[in-house]
């Protein structure tokens, strides 16, 4: 792995391989989007219109209960899902608060359809939300983000502890 830089350079010549239509992650160690994040979801994010859409099955890794999704796991999902509608307003932000109504129970093993979208903004506010449906059409949760928009000297704070590399997309 060689760093944030490397990979931008491998993404803008067309080395890094990604399936048509999804967007680039994050940054590469993200842990909902990061293809260099090992113990990671992996989510892939399509823009589809004026919306972020990824199909995901949680595996057994993210069990909560026997069968079930844990809700953290999905928390940190519908986060990353909700920060890929920040491509829509084109500027960078960040998590300010995250709500998440588990309608029904999240199976291991389903593959959800999760559809996000902007809702409107105010000022540095951008309020989201997205929901998510089973293969029958039924939703098992629905979620709104609010995000701020910061500038990209924000996320230096990171890369300062020497853990932190910068950010691969805006």
């Amino acid at each position: 792995m060689g760093g944030v830089e490397d990979y931008v350079e491998r993404l803008k010549a067309g080395q890094v391989e990604r399936k048509p239509g999804v967007l680039p992650p994050h940054y590469p160690t993200c842990f909902g989007c990061g293809p260099e994040a090992e113990a990671g979801l992996h989510l892939e994010v399509r823009l589809v219109d004026d919306e972020v859409v990824a199909d995901y099955a949680f595996g057994a890794v993210h069990s909560g209960a026997p069968g079930i999704a844990h809700g953290g796991t999905v928390a940190a999902l519908v986060d990353d899902l909700l920060g890929y509608a920040l491509y829509l307003v084109r500027e960078p932000g960040v998590t300010r608060r995250l709500e998440v109504d588990y309608l029904l129970p999240v199976l291991i093993g389903t593959t959800y359809t999760i559809r996000g979208r902007v809702d409107r903004r105010e000022g540095r506010k951008i309020f989201c939300s997205c929901e998510a449906t089973a293969p029958d059409g039924t939703t098992v949760f629905r979620a709104k983000g609010l995000f701020i928009v910061v500038p990209l000297s924000h996320f230096a704070q990171g890369m300062e502890s020497g853990e932190g590399r910068g950010p691969v997309a805006l």
